[in-house]
């Protein structure tokens, strides 16, 4: 019969390994996260920046994407890449919900500040960069988009089975 102690020290050892996962995605107005908990969804990153007229027009039409879309998740990225500091006012300035990334979208993806804004990256689940767009996006652009790509994936996932 295994004693107390050889029953405790396995649970402990699980304990510490999941308490040490490491959060290293900084994220504003939201939860850290780590990119091994964001496989397996689908997620969008838009770059914006507050002098730009039509990313601030475009805000609203990403939030309704996101709220539409429950299984996508929906990033912001600040193209002057401010810290949480200098994004917290910015933020209240233009009502901005959806959460905003600190940690630069090019050391968890590999994507490259765009040349202008807005631009908008669509990540599938495997992590892959699938569909760059650099112009604004409305609510049904994206969900276009969204449902083309998904297809495609899901089509040459099958094919790969």
């Amino acid at each position: 019969m295994l004693s107390i102690k050889a029953k405790i020290i396995p649970l402990l050892c699980l304990f510490i390994l999941f308490g040490c996962q490491k959060n290293d995605i900084e994220i504003f107005n939201g939860k850290n996260t780590s990119i091994e908990k964001l496989k397996g969804q689908w997620i969008v990153i838009n770059y914006w920046a507050d002098w730009c007229a039509p990313c601030i027009k475009e805000l609203p039409e990403l939030f309704e994407f996101a709220q539409e879309n429950k299984d996508t998740l929906v990033y912001v990225f600040n193209f002057d890449e401010l810290d949480a500091e200098d994004l917290a006012p910015v933020a209240k300035k233009f009502k901005i919900s959806l959460p905003s990334l600190i940690s630069h979208p090019r050391e968890i993806w590999g994507i490259q500040t765009p040349p202008a804004v807005p631009a908008t990256f669509f990540i599938n689940p495997k992590g892959e960069v699938v569909k760059s767009l650099f112009r604004p996006q409305t609510k049904d652009s994206l969900n276009s988009i969204l449902e083309v790509i998904s297809f495609t994936c899901t089509l040459t996932y099958t094919r790969n089975y």
